[in-house]
C-alpha cells in the first residue's frame, strides 16, 4: 500500500482487543468478589475508572466499524500506487530496502492467482529485468535499450509468476505480442495461459471481503462488551445497596442511574470542574508572598531605626 491510513483499523482492532482482555478480567474479578461483602468494597474506588475505560473501548469499536466503510475508497487508489511502485522495483534485488521486493510480487501472484496491476500489460511498459542479468554486447539487448526515450529494457514479456497452472498449454512468458514466436498462436485471439486478473482487483476484492466481515463482527462484540457494562453496573448498584442495609442477605434493587440523565450529566459536569479548579495553581499564594515580604521589610526598618536603649 502506498499509505498507512487504511492500517489505523486494523491497529485500532489490535489495540482495543488487547485492552479489553484486561477489562473483561477486571469483570470477571469484580463479579467473583461480588459474592463476598469484605472483598468487594476494594473494587468501589476502580470501577468508576472501568466504566470510563470500557466505555471508551465501545466508542473506538464504533469507529472502527464507521472506517471501515469509509475508508473504502481510498484502499483500492492506495492499493494501486503501491503494486505500481512494486512493479517498477521488481529488478532492485542488489538495492538495500528493495532486496525482497521480486520474491513478494512473485508470491503475491502466485497466492492470489494475478498479474501486474490492471493486467498482464503492466509488465510491457516497465524494465523488470536488472542490468546486471543483461548481455550490453548483445545485438538485441543494444537495440531494445536505444528503441526506448527512456533507455529502458522492455519487454513484451511477464515474470514466471504470471503463468496459471491450470493452463493446458506450456507456460508463454516472453513475445507475447509476436504471432509467429510460437506455434499455432494468436496474440488478439488467444486465450494466453496467463492469470487474467489485475492484482490491484484481486486484493481490492481479497481486502473489502475482510473489512465488510469486520463490520458485523465488530458491532457483535460492541453488543457484549455493552451487555458487560450495564450488567456490571447493575451488580455494582445491588452490592453497594445491600452492604448499606442491615442485613446483607435482603433483596436489594440495582439501577443504571441514580438520579435522572440530567441531574446525572451535570454531576460529572461539576466534578470535571471540581477537578480542572485543583488542578490549577491558586492566583492569592503568589501574591501573598511579596505581601508577607514586604511586612517583613517595614519590621526590620523599624527596628533599625528605633534607638538602642543605653545600659
Amino acid at each position: 500500500m502506498e499509505n498507512t491510513e487504511i492500517h489505523v483499523v486494523p491497529n485500532i482492532l489490535l489495540m482495543v482487543g488487547l485492552a479489553s482482555i484486561g477489562t473483561n478480567w477486571i469483570a470477571s474479578r469484580v463479579c467473583q468478589d461480588s459474592l463476598d461483602m469484605s472483598r468487594f468494597p476494594r473494587w468501589k474506588g476502580l470501577l468508576l475508572a472501568w466504566f470510563a475505560v470500557a466505555t471508551l473501548l465501545c466508542c473506538l469499536l464504533v469507529t472502527v466499524v464507521i472506517l471501515s466503510y469509509a475508508l473504502q475508497g481510498r484502499l483500492e487508489e492506495s492499493l494501486k500506487i503501491g503494486l505500481r511502485n512494486g512493479i517498477r522495483f521488481y529488478k532492485d534485488t542488489d538495492v538495500p530496502g528493495r532486496c525482497f521486493q521480486k520474491e513478494t510480487i512473485d508470491r503475491l501472484q502466485m497466492e492470489f492467482r494475478c498479474c501486474g496491476n490492471n493486467n498482464y500489460k503492466d509488465w510491457f511498459e516497465v524494465q523488470w529485468v536488472s542490468n546486471r542479468y543483461l548481455d550490453f554486447t548483445s545485438k538485441d539487448v543494444k537495440d531494445r535499450i536505444r528503441s526506448n526515450v527512456d533507455g529502458r529494457y522492455l519487454l513484451d514479456g511477464v515474470p514466471f509468476s504470471c503463468c496459471n497452472p491450470g493452463s493446458p498449454r506450456p507456460c508463454l512468458q516472453n513475445h507475447l505480442t509476436d504471432n509467429h514466436a510460437h506455434y499455432n498462436y494468436e496474440y488478439q485471439s488467444e486465450d494466453l495461459n496467463l492469470f487474467n486478473r489485475g492484482c490491484r482487483q484481486a486484493l481490492t476484492d481479497y481486502y473489502m471481503g475482510l473489512m465488510n466481515s469486520t463490520g458485523p463482527g465488530v458491532l457483535s462484540v460492541i453488543l457484549i462488551q455493552v451487555s458487560v457494562i450495564l450488567s456490571l453496573r447493575y451488580l455494582q448498584t445491588a452490592v453497594e445497596g445491600a452492604m448499606a442495609s442491615e442485613n446483607p442477605e435482603d433483596d436489594s434493587v440495582g439501577y443504571l442511574l441514580e438520579k435522572g440523565l440530567k441531574d446525572t450529566f451535570e454531576d460529572i459536569k461539576s466534578k470535571a470542574q471540581d477537578l480542572l479548579k485543583l488542578a490549577q495553581v491558586d492566583p492569592t499564594t503568589g501574591e501573598a508572598c511579596p505581601e508577607a515580604e514586604d511586612e517583613k521589610a517595614n519590621n526590620g526598618t523599624d527596628k533599625a531605626a528605633s534607638p538602642t536603649p543605653t545600659s
